[in-house]
């Protein structure tokens, strides 16, 4: 404190000799041992290098109540930089507010990147990380890509990430996610390598996807082989559509091969493939249904030529569902979902509380494999009980909360928590595994995704192509004597029974 006070009476000292000029006291602060006086009297001169050095000597200071001082009173001058600087010494409890507002509006880039981000406005945000931006500092370069991406304005974001991604992994993985949704793959595989090369463990799962795996139009998808078809009940083809998706979709089916719970059942999975973005066309909110759903008519020949009876359609965004043999799933997924949902292919019913149009469907009469219900007793599911009884492998019965938004209890063939109420909880017991390889062999049981493909170009008109996919369908789920009968039966329209399970 002394020496403060020391240095201001230097300074009324000085300050009184109206013949020191700005350069003598320049002069003189060079050779005295507390300059800050003789500075701060050339700055009220208006002598900006005295300024500048006033600045430097608050900085590099030892003594903080100097440094404080001789800050607060550039400030008094709106020095942005003295500025910045007491912002940042501010504590949590201090309102500091005006100093930033003051760094920022003297251009500094640090405060106007900090005041961008203190603020909601769109407008006023983009405005002062483009103030800041402009000016080289790349952490507001960065923030200002980010912003454009978010607001969906690739073409802003462009640049400000090109300036960026030599020396931020995350610009560089940006940028190349950007070219790639462009075309410019050449390009593209250059940044996600220099992403994946500085650690960006994002850009180093798709590197390694891309190396095994190249987009492809649907024209140029050939045959597939498959293990013996008493060992596939369901031969189900992945179908990626975006390099995102690709890499999600090969993660999928790599802890399929990884995983034996299920080997005995009869499920067959081709490795995905990685289909062209123009190819088909999938939504998040198909059809206004509030879930993940694509037109598949287009991968009909795909279909065709694979041989596949059941779909996986991995697409960026949406809600996980299966609907007539085709299974959506987002990047988002997990391969516990996938496994849930391959239940659904096979009939079984989710265990959490269904909506009530779900539980209408499904509670009133039900012939799930994993459910049954309280009511007049029907032969549905006595025959349901029986099952369970005589697959050997029964260790309980408890209620299932599958039909509680009907007021109507329900009772599954386990008493713990399964992977059909919680996903996740990776618990599948073996009654449930038997019970799945029994509705496999039975293909009146399942249904492929020839239904979906019917139904989607009968909608559209083309019956031609409607009839032959309801002739595979039928093929599939009737036994040949059968299908006579069931036609002077008069059988239901298949049009009409559209089914979609969470």
């Amino acid at each position: 404190m002394r020496s403060i006070i020391f240095a201001l009476l230097a300074f009324l000292i000085v300050s009184t000799d109206s013949g020191l000029y700005p350069a003598q006291l320049l002069a003189n602060a060079s050779e005295a041992e507390s300059p800050g006086p003789l500075l701060w009297a050339a700055t009220r001169h208006g002598n900006s290098e005295a300024q500048a050095r006033l600045l430097d000597y608050a900085t590099t200071t030892d003594d903080a109540r100097a440094r404080d001082y001789w800050l607060e009173q550039l400030v008094s001058v709106d020095d942005p930089e003295a500025a910045w600087l007491l912002y940042q010494q501010a504590g949590p409890e201090q309102s500091a507010d005006s100093l930033m507002r003051l760094a920022a509006r003297g251009n500094v880039p640090e405060a106007q990147l900090e005041f961008a981000m203190d603020t909601d406005a769109p407008q006023k945000r983009e405005k002062w990380l483009m103030k800041a931006a402009e000016q080289g500092y790349q952490p507001a370069q960065a923030a200002l890509a980010d912003w454009y991406l978010l607001q969906q304005q690739p073409n802003a974001a462009l640049p400000w990430l090109e300036k960026t991604a030599q020396d931020y992994p995350q610009s560089a993985f940006k940028l190349g996610r950007l070219l790639w949704s462009q075309h410019q793959r050449e390009a593209a595989g250059h940044w996600l390598q220099v992403a994946a090369d500085s650690g960006h463990e994002q850009a180093q799962r798709f590197t390694r996807v891309m190396h095994h795996f190249q987009p492809q139009t649907l024209a140029s998808v050939t045959t597939q082989p498959w293990p013996k078809t008493s060992q596939c009940h369901q031969r189900i083809q992945m179908f990626a559509t975006s390099l995102s998706s690709i890499e999600r979709a090969s993660h999928l089916y790599q802890d399929w091969q990884n995983d034996t719970r299920l080997d005995n059942v009869g499920i067959c999975i081709a490795a995905p493939l990685w289909i062209e973005d123009e190819a088909f066309t999938c939504s998040a909110n198909y059809k206004q249904q509030g879930r993940l759903g694509c037109d598949l008519r287009p991968l009909a020949d795909a279909v065709e030529k694979r041989e596949a009876t059941h779909i996986i359609v991995v697409s960026d965004l949406g809600i996980a569902n299966v609907n007539n043999g085709a299974m959506f799933l987002d990047i988002s997924d997990s391969y516990s979902v996938m496994v849930h949902e391959l239940a659904h292919f096979a009939g079984f019913v989710d265990e959490y509380p269904l909506s009530r149009s779900a539980a209408r469907k499904h509670c009133k009469v039900t012939d799930a494999p994993n459910l049954v219900v309280d009511g007049k007793m029907t032969y549905r599911p006595v025959t349901t009980a029986l099952r369970w009884q005589q697959s050997g492998r029964l260790t309980g019965i408890s209620e299932s909360k599958s039909c509680e938004a009907i007021g109507q209890k329900a009772y599954k063939p386990s008493r713990q928590i399964t992977f059909l109420e919680h996903h996740d909880s990776g618990v599948i017991p073996p009654v449930y595994l038997r019970l799945w390889q029994q509705q496999l062999e039975n293909p009146q049981a399942q249904r492929p995704v020839y239904m979906n493909l019917f139904q989607a170009f009968h909608y559209a008109g083309n019956q031609q192509a409607a009839g032959k996919w309801l002739d595979k369908y039928n093929a599939f789920t009737q036994p040949a004597s059968a299908q006579p009968a069931a036609q002077e039966q008069g059988a239901d329209d298949p049009a009409a029974r559209p089914v979609a399970v969470d």
